[in-house]
């Protein structure tokens, strides 16, 4: 009788760290998941930003020449792609994607100024894609900060937070936008 309620008490024992191990093991399976999701999702952005990097050169070249004499644009332009290519975080992806937006609108605005360049083709075509590539753009920023939530949330939560200590997760930084996003670019002519 002794022996049956020993190893009923070893057996009961067994099945909790057994359960223990395995809300451990599914816990710690899901912040890899998350991560790996949020780490997809930036990705996402970082192809998207590369595709509109792409199109900036073609863009650039049919306008300069129509206004060949705007050259603090197009090197603003050439500057921040260059930022863009070399940007390694979340945070420097962020600011030149802003400096790029800005030299980008500064340029489609002196477009503006060039009738025969509205009617060209090629820029018209041009201006299409770019529209298109910023609208994937914005879908891929949106679709990364809301695998960082998840994620950042998941890290944060009890009892999952003490597993992310233990194995170094660490908090992952949202793609913001520049705080001089807020105003609209001046354009002086």
């Amino acid at each position: 009788m002794k022996n049956k309620g020993c190893l009923t008490g070893i057996a009961v024992i067994i099945g909790v760290v057994i359960i223990i191990v395995a809300i451990l093991a599914g816990s710690y399976n899901n912040l890899v998941k998350l991560e790996a999701q949020t780490d997809t999702a930036f990705s996402d952005v970082q192809v998207q930003l590369q595709r509109r990097s792409d199109l900036i050169p073609n863009l650039v070249n049919t306008v300069k020449g129509y206004a060949s004499h705007e050259t603090e644009v197009f090197t603003a332009v050439s500057d921040a792609r260059a930022k863009l290519a070399g940007a390694t975080t979340v945070e420097e992806a962020s600011q030149a994607d802003a400096e790029l937006s800005s030299a980008l609108s500064r340029l489609l605005a002196i477009s503006e100024s060039y009738p025969e360049l509205k009617s060209n083709e090629n820029f018209l075509s041009l201006q299409d894609e770019l529209a298109g590539t910023e609208n994937r753009i914005s879908v891929a920023r949106k679709d990364y900060n809301e695998a960082v939530q998840s994620y950042n949330v998941k890290i944060r939560t009890f009892p999952t937070s003490i597993l992310a200590n233990i194995f170094g997760f660490e908090k992952k930084s949202l793609f913001e936008a520049d705080a001089n996003a807020q105003s609209a670019p001046q354009v002086n002519f």
